[in-house]
């Protein structure tokens, strides 16, 4: 998700977020990432990663089970989530700051801590119920500009999911390995896509409505039906 803030120039409250950053900013491929933002991206990545796994696992009775008879699976399990669920969550809100960061916005990830609690405790009961956080990002901003990073989100991780297709593909010729990642990594990343794409509260899908119905639709619709479709690749 992405959040707009308010008018100051960065909503962590320091210089940091845009393309040149500030004092104490790390530039990756000439982003600027705050060191507390770095934490907070690896904090949300390693959480839902683990609250995945678990859920994959069966939750927390099936996760048990398997660290007791097999730990090598289980932490063969949570590889396949940090590929998949885990990627999917920082593809997503990478793309987000980015197309902030391209129209001149101060952004920053912010993670939700307590939301990351409510994931892993969820995942122990055999559901997922994931909000880790969101883009905040601040500055002029035209509506336009607002929908297409908002839209930036969901798009990543219908191209992630296309490139899951290969791992899949070679999964089925014999890795079983590969032909879980690539069906966690297809079926994640499609949902998450679809999920954004509703148009409530603080969703991605909300923020394009505002913009413009007809673009909403359009991407939209093809991304809840392919979410739907995501269930088909869970292995």
């Amino acid at each position: 998700m992405s959040r707009r803030g308010g008018r100051r120039a960065d909503p962590r409250g320091g210089s940091g977020g845009g393309p040149r950053g500030g004092p104490g900013a790390v530039l990756v491929a000439g982003i600027a990432f705050r060191r507390d933002e770095l934490r907070d991206l690896a904090a949300a990545w390693l959480a839902l990663s683990v609250a995945f796994a678990i859920l994959f696992a069966g939750g927390g009775s099936g996760m048990g089970g398997l660290l007791a008879g097999d730990p090598l699976g289980a932490l063969s399990l949570l590889v396949v989530s940090l590929l998949t669920a885990g990627a999917g969550f920082m593809v997503h809100e990478l793309a987000h700051k980015v197309v902030a960061v391209r129209f001149g916005q101060a952004a920053a990830f912010r993670a939700n801590y307590q939301m990351l609690g409510v994931a892993v405790l969820a995942s122990l009961a055999g559901f997922i119920f994931a909000a880790p956080g969101a883009v905040h990002h601040a500055g002029r901003i035209t509506d336009r500009e607002r929908g297409l990073v908002a839209l930036a989100g969901p798009v990543s991780n219908v191209l992630l999911a296309a490139l899951f297709v290969v791992p899949l593909v070679l999964g089925v010729t014999g890795s079983s390995v590969l032909a879980r990642v690539g069906g966690y990594g297809i079926a994640i990343n499609l949902l998450l896509a679809g999920f954004n794409m509703l148009p409530f509260g603080p969703l991605d899908g909300a923020t394009v409505r505002r913009w413009s119905t007809v673009v909403y639709l359009a991407v939209a619709v093809p991304c809840i039906l392919l979410g739907l479709v995501g269930f088909l690749f869970i292995p």
